[in-house]
């Protein structure tokens, strides 16, 4: 007779683990602390750009367009009107009939450093003027733009 020995059951039954085993949790942790370790400096920018000009299509200028150009000495001109940088809030507001939902288009000269043109633009937002376009020169693509500004 083929017989087996009969094993008691209560022999057999494994203790119940209440534990969490958190080894591969530690471990996916670590390789996502080292991915991001090396994705994060390649997130950064930190190479200086000479920016190139727009070949997108121009939209439609309004028909009495508001000019703000900032010359290459940092004075401010509106129109064709030099305007002082303290009063340049009412004289958006002369220009626009108040109305600050008016699109204002700015213009800089390349010389002028970035800080002044942000500083004009904080001045526009502080005045109300939150509507600004900047203003670049249009060329076709693969044109290169001269050092004059004038495109060859």
């Amino acid at each position: 007779m083929a017989g087996g020995t009969r094993h008691n059951a209560s022999d057999d039954d494994l203790q119940e683990n209440h534990e969490i085993n958190v080894t591969p949790f530690i471990d996916v942790m670590l390789v996502l602390l080292i991915i991001f370790m090396v994705a994060a400096p390649l997130a950064t920018v930190d190479i200086n750009v000479d920016l190139p000009a727009s070949t997108a299509q121009s939209a439609p200028r309004p028909e009495k367009p508001v000019w703000l150009t900032l010359k290459g000495d940092k004075s401010i001109a509106i129109g064709d009107d030099t305007a002082a940088r303290e009063t340049l809030g009412r004289f958006l507001d002369q220009r626009t009939q108040s109305e600050k939902e008016t699109r204002i288009f700015l213009r800089a000269d390349k010389s002028v450093d970035y800080g002044s043109l942000m500083d004009l633009m904080n001045a526009l937002r502080d005045s109300g003027y939150l509507k600004v376009a900047l203003v670049g020169l249009e060329s076709a693509p693969n044109q290169q733009i001269a050092p004059s500004g004038s495109a060859q």
